[in-house]
């Protein structure tokens, strides 16, 4: 159906523009680097809750899954797909917002990136649960389409709560170091609610839970390794990492087994 076409060329327009957003982010272009990008307010170093650097390059695994999802829609037999023509726009949403804030960073809005950042997160929220509604029917499928947004949100999610925190510092907010540490582990223990939410809604999507754990994991290696050192916040990212990790985890044994009681039936 020429619906079909058009929802296509657009998830195919929005992934070259934030392929574009993206190495413009990390400098190929020229450009600031997001990390150095408003007065250094999203480095590694910046808050407490900054995952370490190397937490960063869960994005290349996320970015090559965007593109495996581009082309896997246009393939025979995915055009038509249900659960294609439910979320395709809202994958082109999300890559645009995604090429957006990495725009808005370099012009040193921190205040308009967290309005950014929040869009995405909600529109990838509403990503995942049609995905949930709308189960794969194969196993390529699932990897490809289930496990990219299923990353894509996890740390996406976990990115969220670093962002708004930066923010707030930049903008003037300097707790002593005892309530920094306790609003730190406040976040920490807000994003572990959200993954457990996740990780209802996605029927224990396992790409999300793994990215939330993989960047929470960095927060905690971060702060018991580098500066802003603290004890306090790296033993509650540890806390929050394994709730999560224990909710996917009993969320997928319970949607499998739901999946087989039906099919026993």
């Amino acid at each position: 159906m020429n619906s079909d076409r058009t929802r296509q060329i657009t998830v195919t327009a929005s992934e070259i523009v934030c392929v574009f957003g993206t190495l413009l982010g990390v400098g190929v272009f020229g450009g600031t680097q997001v990390d150095r990008a408003a007065g250094g307010a999203l480095s590694a170093d910046a808050t407490l809750i900054a995952p370490g650097t190397q937490a960063f390059s869960i994005w290349s695994v996320i970015y090559a899954g965007l593109a495996a999802y581009t082309v896997w829609q246009w393939l025979p037999g995915q055009a038509t797909a249900e659960r294609h023509r439910r979320i395709g726009y809202l994958a082109a949403a999300s890559m645009l917002l995604n090429a957006g804030w990495l725009l808005v960073v370099q012009a040193g809005w921190l205040w308009v990136s967290v309005l950014v950042i929040l869009a995405l997160v909600l529109v990838l929220g509403v990503i995942i649960s049609r995905l949930a509604a709308a189960p794969s029917r194969s196993v390529v499928d699932t990897v490809i389409t289930d496990g990219t947004f299923g990353l894509y949100v996890g740390w996406v999610s976990v990115a969220t709560a670093a962002n708004v925190t930066a923010t707030l510092q930049d903008a003037g907010l300097d707790p002593s170091e005892g309530v920094a540490e306790a609003l730190t582990v406040a976040v920490l223990a807000v994003a572990a609610g959200i993954g457990v939410l996740l990780s209802r809604v996605s029927r224990g999507n396992l790409g999300i839970g793994a990215a939330m754990v993989w960047g929470i994991s960095w927060i905690a290696i971060a702060r018991a390794t580098a500066a802003p050192e603290s004890t306090v916040v790296a033993v509650g990212a540890v806390v929050a990492a394994v709730v999560v990790a224990v909710a996917f985890v009993a969320a997928r044994v319970q949607a499998t087994s739901g999946r087989r009681a039906l099919t026993r039936v």
